[in-house]
């Protein structure tokens, strides 16, 4: 049986994609779930059309996207913490205080679940950040951590 996916679904494939499945699995599960449609002719034609709007709506948010990397580009972002003696910091810098950092120094605001910071960051110095707009869009941000 061919069924056209309405959302993500973990193992089986991605929003739009036409695949095959059990029959009992699409009927029973599926499509009663509301997360597939049975690929016939009217919902293929459909799918062509939500595609077409889907990848209009994907690249105005590529612009988007591409201009909000643009603008963190070239900015060392300052970010204070409670220091020791040693230079080292009590806890450690997380993508929220990035995230607040680039609302705060940049007007810029980033979910903090894009960002992800590659190393463990513990003491006073400098270090990058990778945020990920989007599937194609991502730029590394360097920051500073400042002992107060």
């Amino acid at each position: 049986m061919e069924i056209i996916l309405l959302k993500d679904i973990d193992k089986l494939g991605d929003k739009h994609d036409l695949i095959k499945v059990r029959s009992g699995y699409g009927r029973n599960f599926l499509i009663p779930q509301g997360v597939a449609l049975l690929a016939n002719q009217s919902n293929l034609k459909m799918l062509a059309e939500l595609k077409k709007q889907d990848d209009a709506r994907e690249n105005k948010k590529v612009n988007e996207y591409k201009a909000m990397a643009d603008q963190v580009k070239g900015v060392t972002l300052k970010i204070g913490a409670k220091t020791g003696t040693s230079g080292k910091i009590f806890g450690s810098v997380t993508n929220v205080q990035i995230a607040q950092a680039l609302k705060e120094q940049c007007n810029l605001e980033v979910e903090r679940k894009k960002i992800t910071i590659p190393e463990e960051v513990k003491n006073v110095g400098e270090y990058t950040a990778v945020i990920d707009f989007h599937k194609s869009v991502s730029v590394n941000v360097a920051f500073e951590v400042i002992g107060e």
